[in-house]
């Protein structure tokens, strides 16, 4: 019996986290070789709507490999160390700043209630 490659997928991934951000989201994914080794992929994944309303997601990934976790690692905070000390964790690009925009209204909503009331004391009155 063979599997198809949806079953193929889910018996290779191991351990998953998915960090969404804006239009875009990010599948972290740990997965096994046919040789039972472990790897990691990365996949952006970025919706785009149509003038007609339909959309559709394109989505780029990277493999990293074991042998190269500790370099690519050490880059990477390099860069984001870099970037946090020229620029400071509360910048967005302005090209960025419309996905990020949404999210943070919403999170604000969630914050305040819509049917909001203010607390009178009636000796106020």
């Amino acid at each position: 019996m063979r599997m198809n490659e949806n079953e193929m997928l889910e018996k290779e991934e191991i351990f998953s986290k998915v960090l969404r951000a804006g239009r875009r989201t990010y599948f972290f994914d740990v997965r096994s070789t046919k040789a039972d080794d472990y790897y990691i992929t990365i996949t952006e994944s970025k919706k785009f709507t149509e003038e007609d309303g339909s959309f559709h997601f394109k989505k780029h990934k990277i493999y990293l490999y074991k042998e190269d976790f500790s370099a690519f690692r050490e880059i990477l905070d390099e860069m984001t160390d870099f970037v946090l000390q020229q620029k400071g964790e509360e910048v967005i690009s302005e090209r960025h700043q419309k996905d990020f925009k949404k999210e943070y209204q919403n999170d604000r909503d969630a914050e305040e209630p819509r049917n909001s009331f203010t607390d009178i004391d009636f000796d106020d009155i």
